[in-house]
Formats: structure tokens, sequence, C-alpha cells
């Protein structure tokens, strides 16, 4: 679904909504306006959307969380980035013939997030788990309704044991894990903070305790995955999960840092002016997702957000494209590393198993009789920097004001050094000439 970003960038049209279904037209009050305390109205809003936008049928229990569809959609969306962006392919961007196999933990009582999933990337199969019964029968009904069996498992597990029971899955590896683990840490936080609320809640919540508490709240959960994920390491891509509360995300990432990972993600799902989430992904792996999926969260603290991924500069004005990358290419071409450019879109790919630019790694080279060897035909074993160099015309409104920015971005390697290292050397040899 080539669409599936421009749904809801703005509120949801009730009235247009409602002329497209007359089940959800019945609950719609006067001046188009939904009454959201009402968990009718909020189980038939989530029905329909999911009917009319993507064409799947869901019976919604009365007595579990109804999920809300902009906000699932929004996780979704922010996955495929994530992985879209950390393929390890020479061309980035989404890839129609990969498969990706994701699991969703705590799948809820319809399995939205697989149904989403499954429904807008035609290579995306799942396994959802829950520990509710209940949930686990409704979202295979769920399944079934959509014929969507062959792409989904729905499996009930032990709230004791592993959060990603690989194994017991029948999986070696999984590209990503998705959740949304309950807010509160206990009933009686949960009792008192509807206490709290001066008015009523904006949306019904129907949710059972199972789905709403769990020991310790969501920080405790979510460090559950990353002890689970320092045993399993790479055999999962990305780990992540939805928060919402602002303060778990600082203080889980500043628990990936105590374990020495610094290739992580932080975003913010916001719908309309109303709800507000927040997101966190890691990874044991050396492929770094682009800026505008990891670096997601507006006013976080800046020493909890992961390094910048994206280094660009713009050259001397008068100086053409065509220049530039004739600069680019005889430099690169020149050093013992994989470089490939493809000159229908001023881009190249750059991956190096050690540093071979710097003046120390040129004196090596001379000594041991391999200067000048130039570029390597494969790709090396180790990858210790990969690189991605974009060559963008920036327009002016008189052809004399054009410029030519450069734009070097980090997709692979830990070092960060090593990064800034590089983007250094690329800067001073296009501003020497």
């Amino acid at each position: 679904m080539e669409n599936a970003r421009s749904l809801y960038r703005n509120d949801v049209d009730f009235a247009a909504l409602a002329l497209q279904s007359r089940d959800f037209a019945k609950y719609l009050k006067p001046k188009s306006q939904l009454d959201f305390s009402d968990p009718a109205a909020v189980r038939q809003l989530t029905t329909t959307l999911l009917e009319q936008d993507f064409h799947l049928k869901v019976e919604i229990p009365e007595d579990r969380l109804c999920p809300p569809v902009p906000n699932r959609l929004n996780y979704i969306l922010w996955l495929q980035d994530l992985l879209d962006s950390t393929t390890g392919e020479l061309k980035s961007g989404y890839d129609s013939n990969r498969e990706v196999i994701g699991l969703d933990i705590g799948t809820g009582c319809i399995s939205i997030y697989p149904l989403l999933g499954c429904t807008i990337r035609p290579g995306w199969k799942f396994v959802a788990t829950d520990i509710d019964s209940n949930n686990i029968c409704s979202s295979q009904h769920n399944v079934r309704l959509n014929n969507l069996e062959h792409r989904i498992r729905v499996i009930n597990t032990d709230a004791e044991g592993p959060l990603f029971p690989l194994d017991k899955l029948g999986h070696e590896t999984l590209d990503f894990t998705m959740c949304n683990p309950p807010f509160y840490t206990s009933r009686d936080e949960l009792i008192q903070s509807a206490e709290q609320k001066a008015r009523p809640p904006f949306s019904a919540c129907t949710g059972a305790e199972v789905e709403m508490v769990t020991r310790g709240g969501e920080v405790a959960f979510v460090k559950r995955m990353i002890d689970e994920s320092l045993v399993l390491r790479d055999r999962i891509q990305w780990y992540t999960s939805m928060l919402g509360k602002l303060s778990s995300v600082s203080a889980l990432v500043e628990m990936l840092m105590q374990h020495d990972n610094h290739n992580y993600a932080v975003t913010e799902f916001v719908q309309g002016n109303k709800t507000k989430r927040w997101a966190l992904a890691w990874s044991w792996g050396n492929k770094r997702p682009i800026m505008t999926a990891a670096r997601g969260i507006p006013g976080f603290p800046k020493h909890l957000l992961p390094f910048p991924a994206d280094y660009a500069f713009t050259l001397a004005p008068g100086t053409s494209i065509d220049t530039a990358s004739a600069i680019l290419n005889s430099e690169f071409d020149s050093l013992p590393w994989f470089w490939s450019w493809d000159e229908d879109a001023s881009a190249g790919t750059g991956l190096a198993a050690e540093n071979v630019w710097s003046r120390q790694a040129r004196r090596k080279m001379k000594l041991a009789g391999q200067e000048g060897a130039g570029r390597l035909k494969d790709v090396p074993a180790q990858v210790q920097l990969g690189v991605r160099v974009y060559l963008r015309l920036l327009r002016g409104q008189k052809l004399e004001d054009k410029e030519v920015q450069v734009l070097v971005r980090w997709t692979q390697g830990t070092d960060s050094v090593l990064f800034e290292s590089f983007c250094g050397m690329v800067k001073r040899k296009l501003e020497a000439k």
C-alpha cells in the first residue's frame, strides 16, 4: 500500500467515514463528533478504519483493549524505515523481494500489528504471541477471517517464560520483534491513575488487567527484553517496543548504554493533538538506520540520542556535480576498499575492513608495497565502516546560484570516530580542488 503513510497525517475525517460506513454513521453525534467515552463507538471506529482503509475484517471483544488504528500504523511504518535502511545491500530502500519475519509480543485480541504489516508488505510474515487464552482465540479467529493463516501464526506463551522463545517458535533468526507492554506496575496503580483524572479519559478503556498491568511496569518489561537480547544478540536484527511514558525511553536508553550498545533508535508517534506514544529499538548488529528513524524525538536529551548518521556540507559556488563526482571516484578508486558508484543517482556505496584513507594507513600500505593497489572487487568479509555518499544539486532561484551538497550517510559499523575520520577526509579532498 503506497498510500499508507498519508492515510492519517491529519485527524480522521469522521463525516467522510460516515458516508462510507452506515455502521459507523450510527455512532456519529451532531457536528460530526464521536463520543470516545463510548466503548462501542471506539470499537466501531477501529473496525471501520480497518475495513475501509485496509480491507480487513475484524471482530473485537467487548472486554479487551481496542487498538487505535492510526497509532498502530505509525509503529508499522517506523519498522519499515528501520528495516529498509538496514538491509546491508548496495542500494538502500524497500526491497519487494525480501522476506521478513517479525514477532509480535502480546498481540492482543485482534493481532492488529500482524494484520496491518501483512496487508502493507506482501513479503512480511509474523509470529504473534500472547499469555491470555481469550486473546489467542480471538486473534486466531480474526486471522482466519482475513485468510492470513499462512502468514500469521498466533501462539500461546507462558507469562514466566522467555519473551523471545525462538526455538519453541521454530525460528533460528528473526528480522524484528515488536511489543506494546502494559503501562501499570499493579492493579492499585491502575485504579489510582483513573481516580486522579480530573475528568473521564478521552477514550474508553475496556482492557483486561492482564493487558494493562505487569510487574514493574513497562520499564521492567523492556528490561527483560534487553536482558534476553544480550543472549540472543544478532539472532534478531531489531528488538523494538512501544512505550507509554517518555521517561521510560530515557531509562531504557541508559540501560543499553551500560551494556555498550550504541546502535539504537528512538522515535515519537503523534496522532493529531490527542495521542502521543514513544518507541525504542536496538540492534546488536552493525547496520545503522536512517536519521529520521533513529533520532525521532524532538527535544530528547542530546547525550541520549544515537550518534548522527548523516554528515552534509555544501561545495563552493560554481562547483559542478560532474566535477565533484570525478574527484570522489578518483579518490575512492585508489583506496583498497569496496566502492560502487551509481552515476544516474549520483550516489555510491563504500565498504571498508579498516581505516584505509588516513596518512598512517597510506604509509603502512606503502611500506607493505600495497600502495596504489586500488579498490577491491568484492565486499570485505568483515566490514568496519559502511557509507553511502550522495551528491545533490541544491536548486537556487538563479542558475548561477545552484550549489552541490555532499551527504555522507553512515550505514554500517560501530566506531563513530572512524566515521568522523572518513567524513573529514571527504570534505578535505573535495574542498581542496
